[in-house]
């Protein structure tokens, strides 16, 4: 299988050209939150092995929050982050990055403080790439060629079963699979489709899985004896946090939400960005970092066929520390409305938002770190629409496409693919189409 990688490229905007910036971004769009393919500036139809991918300019409009604590504000910087997901080695998705689309991005890095006219503009974007804390894929391996071919395939099984509905009325599940299969197999011969077989994993990408497979929990059987010695002190410290940690999460301006809201459902699926300080003291980056350090392995290792946890709705998302881990920025693309997303989370795995976005400052009170917080449905979804900000640019490969839709592709083709079924399993597999 051909595994997936990210890129995360941030650099501090000039603050005087913050504006100009934006109305450059602008002009990747059809309209806010639609973007034109193939746009001057980086035509991200060019890139075949591109899942998702977005420009952000980082404001956080959350920096006075910190003075609830009795600490004065910090006016830490504005970046611009150009991020994305994609199939196979991000080193040379750089350099096809830099040969496509070298002199848009020329244009809009110039806006950001460490880029000049002189710039060696490979190098740059390799030196301002960011790793996430933890990442999530929705299907490991997955790729764009393959998601691209299942769903032709299922488009033409659809216009083939639609056109032949009379003959094939009556017939048993087995000859109307028979059927399928011939037709299938005279697309391929002539070329109208193709199913192309998984690529070899790479050694490397096998061998360092294999390395964080086992290392996070041998390191854990290491430390596990001063952990369990410190447990109930880190309890306790914990338990006096959240009794005093101040909640700050009013209803959002409703110019904001309005500007949030027209970016949004112009598909079937949409991204999402938020960023926030996490709480004052090296307790709180502590339990970031082994939060953050569990997602990724748990990502990783386990939720990597289709879910997180309970939640089928992610396609990809990430967590990144910004500033020296005192900021966290989390980005996701995802299916369905924001509000339909957010209660998805609260009904099914609401001790996990609590877990990870408790550490930032004002969220909902929480007990014991899993109890309430995002519980109290209202006061969480004004924090996370607060700490929301408005994506620039977003590109989506497969407009149209749930993670549902792509995981059901996959099933057909393993259905046509299969040498034999039972007649039961025949009859699940025709439902699909």
């Amino acid at each position: 299988m051909t595994p997936q990688s990210n890129f995360m490229i941030l650099a501090v905007v000039t603050p005087s050209r913050g504006a100009e910036l934006r109305s450059l971004l602008a002009e990747m769009n059809k309209e806010p939150g639609v973007l034109s393919p193939g746009n001057a500036l980086v035509p991200f139809e060019q890139f075949d092995r591109v899942h998702f991918a977005r420009f952000i300019i980082l404001e956080d409009q959350t920096l006075d929050d910190i003075r609830g604590y009795g600490l004065p504000r910090v006016d830490l910087p504005t970046y611009l982050a150009f991020l994305g997901d994609l199939d196979g080695s991000v080193e040379d998705f750089f350099i096809e990055l830099v040969r496509r689309a070298g002199d848009g991005l020329r244009r809009i890095f110039m806006h950001c403080d460490s880029f000049t006219s002189g710039t060696d503009l490979l190098s740059w974007i390799k030196n301002h790439n960011v790793a996430p804390g933890a990442n999530y894929v929705n299907w490991i391996g997955r790729t764009t060629l393959q998601i691209r071919e299942e769903n032709a395939l299922r488009n033409a099984l659809v216009r083939f079963s639609q056109d032949r509905a009379a003959s094939m009325s009556g017939l048993a599940p087995a000859k109307i699979r028979d059927m399928l299969k011939t037709f299938v197999a005279g697309e391929l011969q002539a070329r109208r489709l193709s199913l192309t077989p998984p690529a070899p994993t790479p050694l490397l990408w096998q061998l360092r899985n294999l390395i964080n497979l086992l290392g996070l929990p041998i390191l854990l059987l290491i430390v596990s004896p001063l952990l369990l010695l410190a447990f109930p002190f880190l309890l306790i410290l914990l338990r006096n946090a959240e009794k005093s940690d101040p909640e700050v999460a009013p209803r959002v301006d409703a110019d904001y939400a309005r500007l949030l809201a027209s970016i949004e459902d112009h598909d079937v699926s949409n991204q999402f960005s938020a960023m926030g300080s996490l709480k004052p003291g090296l307790f709180r980056r502590i339990v970031m970092i082994g939060v953050l350090a569990a997602i990724d392995y748990t990502a990783r290792h386990i939720f990597n066929r289709g879910r997180l946890a309970r939640v089928i709705s992610i396609q990809f998302a990430r967590w990144v520390f910004l500033d020296g881990k005192r900021r966290v920025y989390f980005a996701s693309n995802y299916d369905g409305s924001l509000e339909s997303y957010m209660d998805d989370f609260i009904n099914k795995v609401a001790f996990g938002l609590n877990v990870v976005f408790s550490n930032g400052i004002g969220y909902p009170r929480t007990n014991w770190l899993l109890l309430n917080g995002a519980k109290d449905e209202q006061t969480f979804k004004n924090y996370l629409r607060r700490h929301q900000m408005p994506t620039q640019v977003w590109y989506n490969a497969f407009p149209g496409l749930t993670a549902l839709d792509k995981w059901r592709n996959a099933l057909i083709r393993e259905g046509i693919e299969k040498s034999s079924m039972t007649d039961r399993e025949i009859r699940e597999w025709l439902r699909l189409i």
